[in-house]
């Protein structure tokens, strides 16, 4: 079974996905950045993005930024 985000944030066709990160010390989080894409029927996902696409990188990835704080915050 594949590992599932801890939590996702979507800003149009931008998705951030959060991961959880863990080690015998700490827990903490990382991130991975996808741009959704149709070929065809079927709907695909992209690690290069347009000029256009970095604003709204930059918005989702304040999201995500805030959301782990939270996250964080909560579990110490």
């Amino acid at each position: 079974m594949a590992r599932q985000p801890a939590h996702e944030i979507r800003r149009g066709l931008i998705k951030v996905r959060i991961w959880n990160k863990r080690s015998r010390k700490s827990h903490g989080y990382s991130t991975s950045i996808v741009r959704l894409f149709r070929n065809g029927a079927d709907w695909k996902e992209s690690s290069r993005f347009d000029s256009q696409d970095i604003p709204v990188i930059r918005l989702a990835l304040n999201d995500a930024h805030t959301w782990m704080l939270r996250h964080e915050t909560e579990a110490k």
